[in-house]
């Protein structure tokens, strides 16, 4: 069994002072993840309870490099953007801001736990990425001290976890004692003791109105990106094997940018449309392997083609997917508004995500995770999540949980949170 580092709060740590052991349990940490042995500093940590492992022990790797791994190698994915708010790459403004008129663009790593929970589902779905210019961290940017809290927070809600590494300015300062710095870690440590005590809410299954087919491949997973940055709460899940068609729940079903098929799986994914689900696809001439002597064009748009098959239709686009924001409001069109799992108003920096009790003491639940990506706490957040149900509480670290008032509009419920600082999940039975 590859080392489980799932239920950790694990840190990468070079500093062999014994001196920062109790540093360390302030910001919640379980484990020491050590470049290399020192006797003294892991009898220390093992002194205080925190468990030592060998960095060495976790292979840091690509997404295509973990599909060529043994099954029992520990893994993270090195892929992933330092996650926060700002302009946008192609803007070159400041990290961490938007413009008063400006929609505020979003990094987010969610969706890499999604692919990982999805291809590779006997492995612990952890995230490696540090905090450089390959995660879109500036060599003079100076980063928010809480945004390592909000690395660990968006890992572990979507199912995952994130082996944290601190930037080296920031882990200067808190060595020093710095009062900014140490009052960040130690919140970082409230929230790591909230997740962990709560971590029976966070490996959920997503709701599977909208689906999507996935391989190991990064166009990919920028359209999930952008389907999980919208709040669509897509249920990933590996394109060699397709879930059963389920019409009165799965809605669309994303097949594009896979690999052609075979007979079988082809059979599977179009027996879908034929339930009466919307199949999207993108591969056009010889290459539509989709195409079926029962199909019939019902109406063409630039970009796409809408046929029937059985109960459902076929909605193949003429060219691979270019822009995957755009593709993913074309998905949500096609579930319709009415029938996404989640969506939010007033809230431009908070990512929803909407997940499902199965079978059990808390059947019937459906919960509601919350993400702020901003630095600064959010007011009145209007959300509706799908399905109708009658009490609704509000939990989150800085405080105990409340009830929030429900309302029933059409297939969905709303309720609003009053203010939402990092995270917070709404459970609604």
């Amino acid at each position: 069994m590859p080392l489980d580092l799932s239920a950790e709060v694990a840190v990468r740590w070079n500093e062999y002072d014994p001196k920062f052991v109790p540093l360390l349990k302030e910001g919640g940490i379980t484990t020491v993840l050590l470049p290399n042995r020192n006797e003294v500093f892991e009898a220390a940590c093992r002194k205080a309870r925190l468990k030592v492992q060998a960095l060495a022990a976790v292979q840091f790797l690509s997404l295509e490099s973990i599909n060529q791994t043994a099954p029992n190698a520990s893994v993270a994915l090195t892929s992933g953007q330092w996650p926060g708010v700002s302009r946008g790459p192609s803007q070159g403004q400041d990290e961490f801001s938007a413009g008063a008129t400006q929609a505020p663009w979003v990094d987010a790593n969610g969706y890499w736990i999604g692919f990982l929970r999805a291809l590779y589902p006997n492995r612990p779905a952890l995230l490696g990425y540090l905090p450089d210019e390959k995660a879109g961290v500036k060599p003079d940017t100076l980063l928010p001290y809480d945004s390592l809290e909000l690395a660990l927070v968006e890992a572990w809600v979507n199912g995952g976890n994130y082996l944290l590494s601190l930037e080296p300015r920031y882990h200067a300062r808190l060595l020093r004692g710095e009062g900014k710095a140490l009052t960040a870690w130690r919140r970082l440590g409230r929230t790591a003791r909230w997740l962990q005590k709560q971590a029976g809410l966070f490996r959920q299954p997503t709701f599977p109105a909208i689906t999507v087919l996935v391989e190991p491949n990064d166009g990919l997973a920028e359209i999930a990106n952008l389907l999980y940055r919208h709040s669509a709460s897509p249920a990933l899940v590996s394109a060699a094997n397709p879930p059963a068609p389920d019409p009165s729940r799965l809605l669309a079903l994303v097949a594009v940018g896979i690999q052609t098929p075979t007979a079988e799986i082809r059979r599977r994914i179009l027996s879908h449309a034929e339930a009466g689900t919307s199949l999207i696809v993108d591969a056009p001439g010889a290459n539509a392997w989709w195409r079926d002597p029962q199909l019939r064009l019902v109406r063409s748009q630039e970009d796409r083609e809408f046929y029937s098959l059985g109960r459902g239709q076929i909605v193949a686009y003429r060219k691979a997917i270019s822009d995957p924001s755009e593709f993913a409001f074309d998905v949500i069109d096609i579930v319709t508004q009415k029938r996404r799992a989640a969506r939010l108003w007033n809230a431009p920096t908070v990512i929803a995500l909407a997940t499902l009790c199965p079978p059990g003491a808390n059947q019937g639940r459906a919960l509601l995770h919350l993400i702020n990506y901003g630095s600064e706490p959010c007011s009145e957040v209007l959300a509706a999540v799908q399905g109708s149900y009658s009490s609704a509480t509000l939990l989150r670290p800085e405080g105990s949980s409340s009830s929030l008032p429900t309302a029933k509009r059409g297939t969905n419920t709303e309720v609003t949170i009053p203010e939402l600082e990092r995270v917070g999940v709404v459970v609604l039975e």
